[in-house]
């Protein structure tokens, strides 16, 4: 027992580490909203597609692309979506419901969820997470866009506009531009290879760092009603049902590890971000964030033990 809850201490510790050195260099002001706003944008922009690129041309496709994996994730995200939805129909204010909707489903899967599937099953671990961005971001961001334009009267939501903005997102790109290497075996030259990966070393934990450095602990003391249920649907009710799901249809091992860690990841910051353009309730996002965040530090730690405890993973 104690042997099961080291070894999960040692996969989600250096992940949640990071966020909290981020956190801590905010407080005594040695990073700032600039250093963030900048650091994000070259991560979004670069290093991210750089690791997505990266780990797919040097995976094993035979492997690295589990087509239950992507489908089982899809589908499960679009069910919980659509069940969220509902509820909060029910259970919200007009004015909140989107930005309920988005806090409870969106994961921050491109950096927390591979940041902990790398810690976790390393290179295995890199190359089904980056196939598995490319189905979330399209997901992500298009069902986000809906639910938030829905309630907004500023936000876009026609096919043309949520196409367009799918197409240009880098990290679609970079999973692309990827695909032709990985099905031709297509090598870079060696400096080439060298010098993408040093800028995809520094994805990580530079994105952690980020991430860490935008929690605000005022927004955690003003926590309201909505963003506690929010925060419960989303680290509580959708790992938990999405994991049992993906154990009855027969997932093990890695592929259902992973699964669990992409359900279980917190809300993704970009949600404050998409929050504000759509005139919303941008406190309410930016405190669902900041809760879901902390609790993963408990929830993943606890699911990952059950999941080992059990012999599943």
């Amino acid at each position: 027992m104690l042997g099961i809850f080291l070894e999960t201490l040692n996969i989600t510790a250096p992940v949640f580490a990071m966020l909290f050195m981020g956190l801590l260099l905010k407080r005594v002001h040695w990073i700032d909203d600039g250093f963030i706003k900048v650091a994000s944008e070259l991560v979004f922009n670069v290093t991210m597609p750089c690791l997505l690129f990266l780990g797919i041309i040097h995976a094993n496709l035979n492997e690295a692309l589990q087509l239950g994996v992507l489908a089982y994730f899809a589908v499960a995200t679009a069910v919980s979506f659509a069940l969220i939805w509902l509820w909060a129909r029910w259970h919200c204010p007009v004015e909140d419901r989107g930005i309920y909707v988005q806090g409870a489903f969106r994961g921050n899967n491109g950096i927390i969820g591979l940041a902990l599937a790398a810690s976790m099953y390393g290179d295995y671990g890199i190359a089904v997470g980056s196939i598995l961005a490319a189905v979330l971001i399209v997901l992500y961001n298009s069902l986000s866009s809906v639910v938030l334009a829905y309630y907004s009267p500023t936000m876009k939501s026609d096919p043309l506009s949520l196409a367009v903005g799918i197409v240009r997102n880098p990290l679609i790109l970079g999973v692309l531009a990827a695909v032709p290497f990985a099905i031709w075996s297509i090598p870079l030259p060696g400096w080439l290879d060298k010098s993408a990966g040093y800028l995809a070393n520094m994805t990580l934990p530079l994105a952690l760092i980020c991430i860490g450095g935008t929690l605000s602990l005022s927004a955690l003391r003003a926590g309201s009603r909505m963003a506690i249920s929010a925060s419960l649907v989303k680290m509580v009710a959708l790992p938990l049902v999405a994991t049992l799901g993906a154990w009855l249809c027969g997932f093990r091992g890695a592929d259902l590890g992973i699964l669990f860690l992409y359900f279980g990841a917190p809300t993704a910051s970009v949600s404050y971000v998409m929050a504000r353009a759509a005139n919303g309730n941008y406190r309410l996002a930016a405190t669902i964030v900041v809760i879901t965040t902390i609790a993963a530090i408990l929830t993943t730690n606890i699911g990952i033990f059950l999941l080992h405890w059990g012999g599943w993973i």
